[in-house]
């Protein structure tokens, strides 16, 4: 060999996919580090190798693809007379990482700090120094705007590197360093020269990229409208760096090419919009590892790793598109409309806006309507949460705030950070399994409460699903999931449509459900049709919204949709004590004669 083996580490072994039958392959870590700081690893002659590679390697791994063609070339991974159908290398190769190896003999995406393992099965990574332990992360680094400059274009794809600016921290700030010990030296070090605040969020930055960040993870980063991703490939490295804007470095073997980021998946989007300098991508990482595959290569992959085919492949199931049902005839007949068209209608505004709101009289049947459009869209009562807003609702009521609770054991009472309805629905809707599940909200009476004091921040993310905010109370960063739809009901009686304001109008859609149009105009009549009575509460309620001149404070059907009004003398009742006092309130010091007007006598009468 040309290189000295380190005694530090133990020898590693690699098993090939579907590779019952011959030999591990072998391989060393080495002291010798390449150009970018990343820990070189030797693979061993008589390693074993696939005789083939993914569609997608010389895509999105060009490096790998390039030297194994070179190696085939050059007679040095030549096909094996000990197994056949296997390559086998005629020699020492030397590579730059333990995942370029294994990318090298497997022909496929591989990690290797988690697949080179000894002989008793312990993988590399443990064996590493200072490494937080745990399976391997994605995360967000930004680069492309570090006081003025692009480093992304400028250092980091070219030299295989991510980095960070440190320029105030002291060397000497070993990898591993807790949180603790960081905190108290950016106390230190930035005393006079960062805010309270920021002080906080450097030492999260900090504490993540120095003792979170292991070799094998997967950093990301956005330049020039594009995502670019790599696998960080050795320990971190602190610098005197002349310019203050890259003390801190570790080595990353970056992806040939970057992803559109207009294309990304919205959750994906929502993440990345994260205004921190260093964010864990965790909850997004299926989505990530899925960035240039197809759902066959995905499948491929998961077969040369021997994945168990009951389990579903976490990047295929991320791409499970989210669907609202076509509404059927029989819904429509079931709520009675006149058309199924008009819920099919009703269900594209839905999906295009994901804020609806259906505004009508008083009797409409917009809370019944809405309650059962949304079991029926997201496919049963459990997706569908309630809220009826009030005078004195607000944002601490509907998402998130302080309230005082008990304490089980010591039975104190103490202010609790707690959530609201919205925040219970979006945890539930973003959990994993549940997003291409639809999640309904409804908001009766939405326009009785003070919107953009219940609101708050979370206006801005009803118009721009694909962003995060920070939020007031526990400072999360928040946004709200894909899957979540909003159905709100206005009793135009309360307060006239034109009185909402423009920012609300931007971002919901408004169905009418009026008595003078369907299919609030005849659902009475049909209901009566259904139920074998006749037509004559129809016609009466006809006859009375005739003359009420006010659209608003005409009617709703529903008053006159219950069994009580149909039992002896009950047409009677209802009219003259739910009826007859909505007319006294419209009319109120008007000296308009309600019963002459609106009684019962007087519109059979005109009926004939």
């Amino acid at each position: 060999m040309s290189v000295a083996e380190s005694a530090t580490y133990p020898e590693f072994q690699l098993r090939l996919p579907n590779g019952d039958g011959i030999g591990r392959a072998r391989g060393a870590l080495l002291d010798e580090t390449g150009t970018n700081g990343s820990r070189r690893f030797l693979i061993r002659a008589g390693s074993p190798a696939r005789d083939h590679v993914m569609p997608s390697l010389a895509t999105h791994f060009k490096a790998p693809f390039k030297r194994r063609e070179e190696l085939r070339a050059r007679g040095v991974l030549v096909p094996s007379t000990r197994w056949p159908g296997w390559l086998e290398l005629a020699e020492d190769v030397i590579v730059g990482s333990p995942s370029f190896a294994a990318v090298l003999l497997v022909g496929a995406p591989r990690n290797g700090w988690k697949e080179w393992r000894t002989e008793d099965g312990a993988p590399l990574s443990d064996f590493m120094a200072a490494v937080w332990h745990g399976p391997n992360r994605p995360w967000l680094v930004r680069g492309s705007n570090v006081t003025g400059l692009d480093l992304v274009q400028r250092m980091w794809l070219p030299e295989g590197r991510v980095t960070l600016a440190a320029s105030r921290l002291r060397q000497g700030v070993r990898q591993g360093v807790s949180k603790d010990e960081l905190r108290t030296l950016v106390q230190d070090d930035y005393e006079s020269t960062a805010t309270y605040s920021q002080k906080q969020q450097l030492v999260e930055d900090l504490h993540a990229f120095l003792s979170r960040m292991k070799p094998g993870d997967t950093v990301c980063t956005i330049s020039g409208g594009r995502l670019y991703a790599g696998e960080i490939a050795g320990e971190v490295e602190q610098i005197a760096s002349d310019d203050g804007r890259s003390n801190l470095r570790r080595p990353v073997e970056w992806e040939a090419a970057g992803y559109p980021y207009d294309d990304l998946p919205e959750e994906l989007q929502q993440k990345l919009s994260v205004q921190h300098d260093v964010v864990d991508l965790t909850s997004v990482q299926a989505h990530i590892e899925g960035l240039g595959r197809s759902d066959q290569e995905l499948v491929e992959e998961a077969e040369a790793i021997e994945l168990d085919p009951s389990m579903e492949i976490p990047a295929i199931t991320a791409r499970r598109e989210l669907e609202l049902p076509e509404p059927t005839d029989e819904l429509g007949v079931e709520l009675l409309v006149h058309d199924t068209e008009w819920l099919r209608e009703v269900r594209g505004l839905l999906w295009d806006d994901r804020q609806l709101v259906l505004y009508g009289p008083p009797g409409t049947g917009k809370t019944y309507l809405a309650l059962k459009l949304a079991e029926f869209l997201g496919g049963g009562p459990e997706q569908v949460k309630l809220v009826q807003f009030h005078p004195s609702y607000a944002y601490e009521d509907f998402f998130e705030g302080f309230r005082p609770q008990e304490d089980p054991q010591t039975r104190e009472v103490a202010f609790r950070l707690t959530a609201g309805p919205l925040r219970e629905l979006a945890d539930l809707a973003s959990r994993e399994g549940n997003r291409h599940i639809p999640h309904f909200l409804i908001i009766d009476e939405i326009n009785r409460a003070n919107l953009a004091k219940v609101f708050g921040e979370l206006y801005f993310l009803l118009e721009y699903r694909n962003k995060s905010v920070r939020l007031t109370y526990s400072g999360d960063d928040f946004a709200l999931p894909p899957n979540l739809f909003v159905i709100g009901t206005m009793n135009t009686a309360d307060r006239s449509i034109a009185l909402v304001d423009a920012a609300m109008r931007r971002r919901f859609a408004f169905v009418e459900l009026s008595p003078r149009t369907e299919p609030t105009r005849g659902l009475l009549r049909r209901w009566l049709a259904k139920e074998g009575k006749g037509a004559e509460p129809a016609d009466l309620l006809d006859a009375l919204n005739s003359r009420i001149d006010e659209a608003d404070f005409r009617i709703g059907p529903s008053y006159l949709m219950k069994k009580g009004v149909y039992r002896e003398g009950g047409l009677e009742r209802t009219w003259r004590t739910k009826i007859l006092p909505l007319m006294e309130e419209h009319h109120y010091g008007e000296g308009v004669d309600i019963e002459k007007r609106y009684g019962l006598a007087a519109l059979r009468e005109s009926l004939g």
